[in-house]
């Protein structure tokens, strides 16, 4: 098991949502650290119809063991009636309750119980280069993905393909999340064709022959599901006509080489280079999330094309992310502009395949990719 960097509350202490993309290792992070709790594993057809049924059953059980002050809920968005009752327990009872789900769409949209403040909120990332530590492979992460089973398989492909099979099935045809499944299916390949980039909606409608207002519901859905994630425009005080449109990262490199029929990302190429900021992007969220940073992330693009990946709260760090093994003065040109327009702006990096870190003369750090989730640990960035 790998060591992960999120840190949950001690046993018996807080109620918290812990949600995370399936298979990112949530319950085997939660078995861990709460190897004594009363389980409710939803994912169990029995105890799913048991609790679907009579969402009290829950508190009965209870009822009967007075010394349980720790429950862990797995898949609780599947019955999400059942937060009545954990809100009634942790107010009447004291038990302290963990609340996994890989879905956050029915207990989000629906009128279910958000127990009005009393619980975290958590999210669980795919493995970041930290917690792989010796073990971490840029090539691999970046064709394998973030995922610790699918990370550590030999034969990958197999294992993606079943899990956007699960996906589809248990995820979305079985939460009913849409009627046009196959039309669905067809528009994840065309999203992930799209990832990292700005999101033409007319244009996948057409790729996938459904109306633009299904296409932008499709990505609410995939939104939901935490399978991705949008990435807004940083719009302030421009000197010069900027992009406010939002672009869309698919929380795992793995998921968008499978679905868009990638094969071998090889360095050089122009895929292995969207791939490579797609997993900066990951180690900042991820990041972000552990730490309790809540940065605010951006990209910042003018109308020209000129563009900066990511740019972190208000101009407090800029960030470009190239897969090149020499960084020259026109993988400098988005970030010089930014400091044109924006000269408050703080530190720049350019994270990067250069086997040492230096700085330019103006004063961007180059990043080599080793170093750069050192120093995203260190608290350095973010």
């Amino acid at each position: 098991m790998f060591k992960r960097s999120l840190v949950l509350p001690a046993p018996a202490t807080e109620s918290f949502f812990l949600w995370g993309p399936r298979q990112t290792g949530k319950s085997t992070l939660l078995r861990a650290t709460y190897p004594d709790a009363l389980w409710v594993d939803l994912l169990k057809a029995d105890e799913y119809r048991r609790h679907l049924q009579n969402p009290e059953r829950l508190r009965e059980d209870l009822a009967a063991r007075t010394d349980v002050r720790q429950v862990v809920i797995d898949e609780v968005q599947k019955v999400p009636a059942l937060l009545d009752e954990v809100h009634w327990l942790i107010e009447n009872r004291g038990v302290r309750f963990a609340l996994c789900g890989s879905s956050a769409r029915k207990v989000k949209r629906g009128a279910a119980n958000l127990l009005g403040g009393r619980a975290l909120r958590y999210e669980l990332h795919g493995l970041t280069a930290v917690e792989l530590g010796s073990d971490f492979d840029l090539d691999r992460m970046v064709n394998h993905g973030f995922l610790p089973r699918i990370y550590e398989s030999s034969r990958p492909q197999r294992l993606l393909e079943s899990y956007v099979a699960d996906y589809l099935r248990e995820e979305v045809a079985a939460e009913a999340l849409v009627r046009n499944l196959p039309g669905f299916s067809g528009f994840l390949e065309s999203a992930a064709l799209a990832d990292a980039e700005l999101v033409n909606f007319s244009t996948i409608a057409r790729d996938c022959g459904v109306s633009s207002h299904a296409i932008k519901s499709y990505f609410g859905i995939l939104e939901d599901t935490l399978l991705g994630r949008w990435l807004p425009g940083y719009v302030k005080r421009a000197k010069r006509r900027v992009i406010a449109a939002p672009k869309f990262y698919f929380a795992d490199t793995g998921v968008v080489n499978h679905l868009a029929r990638r094969g071998s990302l090889q360095r050089g190429s122009e895929l292995f280079g969207k791939a490579f900021e797609s997993w900066v992007f990951h180690e900042l969220v991820a990041r972000n999330a552990y730490s309790g940073a809540l940065a605010r992330l951006t990209y910042w693009r003018l109308a020209s094309g000129i563009e900066v990946d990511f740019v972190v709260d208000d101009l407090r760090v800029a960030i470009e992310a190239k897969a090149t093994i020499k960084v020259t003065s026109d993988h400098l040109k988005g970030l010089r502009a930014l400091a044109q327009d924006h000269p408050r702006v703080g530190e720049r990096y350019v994270v990067c395949l250069e086997p040492r870190a230096r700085r330019t003369d103006d004063g961007i750090w180059i990043l080599p990719f080793a170093e750069f989730p050192r120093q995203l640990d260190a608290g350095a960035i973010l």
